[in-house]
């Protein structure tokens, strides 16, 4: 059998053309969604009637088999290639663990076969390109979430210092110690609860506490968090722009091949044209003979009747 290829543009069997049918995508994609719904209806089984509970339950073994008979075509197809692809190594794992005699305490994680309906992330041209887009932002997202940390850090150490040192058991639970000071102001940063905390803090005898509250939420929350959308952004216009640049050189691309077959005909044409001026002037120079002819036989004619008319007198 000739060697496969990943891609759904393109099949070198029938075996993989039948896989990369549409039809048999919507099929997989529906059967996945079923069989999430099974399983969610199964952790119900208490309130369950127990015919249900063996109808699911041969549902989700059905699914199940079928699922395990799309890896086996798919290996076969594909062989070691189909390793190669992050969603294949995932479905392979996932079903074989489903198979797995007794594996009933794994059985949520079959539900994860869910997780391949962001397969078709691919097939709609603009999730495509959000997806993409927030990919290629996340080591973006990395730096920012560094400057968090560092923010959130330096701010629980002043907290600690200035806060922690108190009887009063909120306030200790709040600032007490430098994780507990962390988890408090990373609460502030999400702007959850943060009057309550101020309130905590300044009636615990720290009037002007609001002055380092509000500095630490327009830092971490207003300005921080907001180059998460930033960032974002500016990922989503660069895949933008990117995508019309695409659309770009392929109409310059289509254009160019217009042009040329526009030039190709015109061509074609030309010397259609020329052919036809040949035809014309070989036609125009028959006519001619054709003329001269017609005068040297009347002029044949002529002597011929002279001859008869001498002969006759």
């Amino acid at each position: 059998m000739p060697r496969a290829t990943l891609d759904l543009e393109t099949s070198t069997s029938e075996v993989e053309a039948f896989l990369e049918r549409r039809i048999m995508r919507t099929t997989i994609t529906t059967l996945i969604i079923a069989n999430a719904l099974v399983l969610g209806i199964l952790t119900y089984r208490a309130s369950l009637s127990p015919g249900m509970v063996g109808l699911l339950e041969f549902l989700d073994n059905a699914i199940t088999w079928f699922f395990v008979a799309e890896i086996a075509l798919k290996l076969y197809v594909y062989r070691w290639q189909f390793f190669r692809d992050g969603w294949n190594v995932f479905d392979f794992s996932v079903i074989g663990i489903s198979l797995i005699p007794g594996a009933s305490a794994f059985t949520v994680l079959r539900a994860l076969r869910v997780l391949r309906v962001l397969r078709l992330l691919r097939f709609v041209p603009m999730m495509k390109r959000i997806t993409e887009a927030l990919l290629k932002s996340i080591p973006g997202m990395g730096a920012i979430l560094a400057v968090i940390i560092l923010v959130i850090y330096v701010g629980a150490v002043m907290a600690t210092n200035m806060y922690g040192n108190t009887d009063n058991v909120e306030v200790r639970e709040m600032f007490g110690a430098l994780p507990d000071s962390a988890l408090t102001l990373f609460q502030l940063m999400t702007m959850d609860g943060w009057s309550d905390i101020l309130g905590t803090v300044t009636d615990d005898g720290h009037p002007y506490a609001w002055i380092f509250f509000l500095i630490f939420i327009f830092v971490g929350s207003f300005a921080i968090l907001n180059l998460f959308i930033a960032l974002v952004v500016e990922a989503l216009t660069n895949e933008q722009k990117a995508a019309l640049d695409e659309q770009m050189v392929s109409l310059e691309a289509a254009i160019e091949g217009r042009m040329h077959e526009a030039a190709a005909s015109s061509e074609t044409i030309e010397g259609a044209l020329e052919q036809v001026e040949e035809e014309l002037e070989e036609a125009e120079t028959g006519r001619v003979e054709i003329l001269n002819l017609l005068v040297e036989m009347r002029g044949e004619i002529q002597a011929l009747k002279a001859l008869i008319a001498e002969r006759g007198s």
